[in-house]
């Protein structure tokens, strides 16, 4: 792989993390709107706002590799998010099956960074991509598990 091609391969994968990133924003906002536990309310801002942050460090590098970030969200997590709005038409939101969703989701974040981490083509040479994504891995798996653990905690009503 030439030097060109594998920036444009950087991009390409630096560009589907940010996407990730916006579905978790997406995934999270939905989630506030179906609870009124201010607990659960000010974690999933917490990590609204950790997804912003990660948009952000990975702008910053896409910049610097020549690219712009993407826009919008993935078409997974589009038809993904579109599920959780049907589902939540005909069934209750307690906190159990919320933060399952959230959990769910946190999963799917966490492996994109996992293959992202795998890449030897992203992160050839690159001591700044695996800086960047190895901090934010570590930050999403600590979600993830805080996640699951209140899940497991609650109780479910179905």
């Amino acid at each position: 792989m030439g030097i060109l091609q594998h920036i444009e391969h950087q991009i390409s994968a630096l560009n589907d993390l940010v996407r990730i990133n916006r579905d978790r924003i997406v995934g999270y906002e939905k989630a506030t709107e179906s609870t009124s536990d201010d607990d659960l309310k000010s974690l999933f801002a917490e990590y609204i706002e950790q997804s912003k942050t990660n948009i952000a460090e990975l702008t910053d590098h896409l910049h610097v590799l020549g690219g712009d970030p993407a826009t919008g969200t993935t078409i997974a997590g589009k038809f993904y998010h579109t599920w959780i709005d049907v589902r939540a038409k005909f069934s209750i939101k307690d906190r159990h099956s919320i933060l399952a969703d959230c959990e769910y989701g946190e999963d799917i974040a966490n492996g994109a960074y996992r293959k992202a981490s795998d890449d030897k083509e992203l992160i050839w040479k690159d001591e700044k991509v695996v800086a960047i994504l190895s901090h934010q891995l570590k930050e999403l798996k600590k979600s993830h598990d805080n996640v699951k653990e209140l899940r497991d905690a609650a109780v479910s009503v179905n």
